[in-house]
């Protein structure tokens, strides 16, 4: 059996996180893409790109682990999944050091730091959250060894 399409991919994840809502009470499927959209701008492969729109279903419990190991996707996407979702009471460590050990997953998880630290995205949400979201967010970006100038 073939592999599903990105076309096919993207329907999954659009239908995944359909009644999904982020922090500011927007589509959640709008960071989706605009992660799929950094991933392209970084030069990601076709497989980076799969990945990047099921990067949130698993850790979401969107779609489960089950569904995952048995999509019909190449393990390398399978793979780069896995690496991006962050397990329950996981440390931030433990975390990084998985998405570093997949090669390509790192480039994946700049996009989705890019546009969760987006200050226009951040400004919806209050003072408090935003404080410690963006604590949050430079604390994995040090860990990944990203610099500023990669956003």
């Amino acid at each position: 059996m073939a592999d599903l399409t990105l076309v096919q991919i993207e329907g999954i994840a659009r239908a995944a996180h359909a009644d999904q809502t982020d922090k500011s009470g927007r589509p959640y499927v709008e960071h989706v893409q605009a992660v799929v959209d950094g991933v392209r701008e970084r030069g990601g492969s076709e497989e980076q790109i799969a990945a990047a729109w099921l990067h949130d279903t698993i850790e979401d419990e969107k779609l489960s682990s089950e569904w995952l190991v048995s999509a019909e996707l190449p393990q390398y996407v399978k793979d780069l999944v896995d690496a991006m979702t962050k397990r329950p009471g996981e440390s931030d460590e433990s975390y990084v050091r998985r998405i570093l050990a997949v090669p390509g997953a790192r480039l994946i998880k700049e996009a989705d730091l890019a546009h969760n630290a987006d200050p226009d995205r951040l400004a919806l949400i209050d003072e408090p959250t935003r404080r410690q979201l963006k604590e949050k967010y430079a604390r994995l970006r040090r860990l990944l060894g990203l610099t500023a100038g990669d956003v």
